[in-house]
């Protein structure tokens, strides 16, 4: 018996970019299921779809997202055209979707306006565990209204994707940090208090403290971490617009029955941030535990880019950190339904005859396969046994002439000749039984 052949495998003379990967085979099964619920979901909660180019004006993510956060200062993709115009890979939406909301004039709509966005983001910073240097987002915006039953519905949204992924064991966190009435008497509070600690910071730290010490909150070294824990509390700190907001959200939440963990450290990364912030987390207490996404309300964004005084909410989700997630709880990706006909041909006129079949049965809704390149019929019913289909559809010369086509039943390998023209109606008629 001749040994198989073992193909030589190719060095291909390119390679993806570090950080950046090809989504393919049974990972993109995940793929594909998740951006079903996201769009069935923002379906439901009437939100309508933008798509924004992934290159912006750099300014702008400097001026939203915030000069001294890790995404401006270390983490942006930059570039400059050859007429100098400087620019930035999307590190994230939000900036992106006001920019368009106010260039576009949705405002000019009847308000709020219910935006979502779904795609890839970029990150120039070490690749980590469920962030690549592309990676990839669903997006979340609910602009022109300060209403807390709206921070409470994007966190209910957030939630019925995830659990319509199947995802279990997870909790919400959820904070305020107040507004520019009580913020900054926090946050010299907040600043005394490090000042004390202040050999235990790490140096991103101590160089944030002078800018902005609520980002200490935020950092993810062990040693800050730590102190955070110990740190004031703005919710003691908060003014009665705030204080009445965030009561508010919190009684949404029990309503809706959603679990809810009071988290005085979180603070999100992003400068633009007002009152609430919240993150969805798993409870499993091991190395994969990440943050899935989140969000908080913006109420200054708007204005900051230019537009009226606009109050603002939204989240975002990791795509990436949800799949790796759906892995680690064995969550099967719903899968694409397979064909259950199969058309084969002999020759080259039954070849052009089936090609036009071959779209009419599509138009009338019947998956089907077939290999045009092959011209063995052994070939293609071997290719329709391993497919499972119910059904093969066998066109040859002969067939063509008289303007016939054989059925056979995969199962009894009983075969009958009918009229083409009919074949549409004896093919559903058949998968029907």
């Amino acid at each position: 018996m001749p040994k198989p052949k073992i193909e030589k495998k190719i060095t291909p003379l390119f390679t993806a970019p570090k950080g950046m990967q090809d989504i393919l085979g049974e990972e993109e099964h995940y793929w594909r299921d998740l951006q079903r619920v996201v769009e069935k979901e923002a379906q439901s909660f009437n939100f309508k779809k933008i798509v924004s180019p992934i290159l912006e004006d750099i300014g702008l993510f400097q001026r939203a997202t915030g000069e001294t956060t890790d995404i401006v200062e270390k983490e942006m993709f930059e570039l400059t055209t050859k007429g100098g115009r400087s620019l930035a890979l999307r590190p994230e939406f939000t900036p992106s979707v006001i920019r368009a909301y106010l260039e576009n004039g949705l405002y000019a709509q009847p308000l709020p306006v219910k935006l979502y966005s779904l795609g890839p983001v970029f990150r120039y910073a070490q690749p980590q565990a469920g962030r690549k240097r592309q990676f990839h987002q669903f997006n979340f915006e609910i602009i022109g209204d300060k209403a807390p039953v709206l921070d409470a519905q994007l966190i209910s949204l957030f939630w019925e994707i995830l659990k319509k992924l199947k995802l279990k064991n997870l909790n919400i966190q959820i904070n305020s940090i107040g507004c520019g009435q009580c913020r900054p008497a926090y946050e010299r509070v907040l600043k005394d208090y490090y000042q004390r600690n202040l050999s235990k910071l790490c140096p991103d730290c101590r160089r944030r403290l002078k800018k902005n010490p609520l980002r200490l909150l935020d950092c993810k070294e062990d040693k800050c971490r730590l102190l955070a824990n110990n740190a004031p509390q703005i919710v003691d700190h908060l003014c009665e617009e705030c204080h009445d907001h965030f009561k508010d959200v919190l009684e949404f939440l029990d309503e809706l029955e959603l679990p809810y963990i009071l988290n005085p450290s979180l603070a999100r990364g992003l400068d633009y941030y007002t009152k609430t912030v919240f993150e969805v987390w798993p409870q499993e207490k091991d190395e994969r535990q990440i943050s899935l996404g989140g969000g908080g309300r913006y109420d200054l964004l708007v204005k900051l880019l230019g537009g009226r005084d606009t109050a603002a909410v939204g989240f975002a989700g990791g795509i990436e950190r949800i799949i790796d997630l759906m892995k680690v709880q064995k969550v099967e990706p719903a899968k694409v339904a397979p064909p259950q006909v199969y058309l084969a041909q002999l020759g080259e006129t039954a070849k052009k005859r089936a090609l036009k079949l071959f779209k009419t049965l599509i138009d009338a809704k019947i998956k089907v396969a077939e290999n045009f390149s092959k011209d063995s019929l052994k070939s293609q019913l071997r290719t329709a046994n391993r497919l499972g289909v119910r059904i093969s559809l066998i066109l040859g010369q002969k067939e063509v002439l008289e303007e016939t086509i054989i059925i056979r039943d995969m199962t009894t390998g009983v075969q009958e000749v009918v009229d083409i023209k009919k074949i549409v109606g004896e093919v559903k008629k058949r998968l029907r039984r």
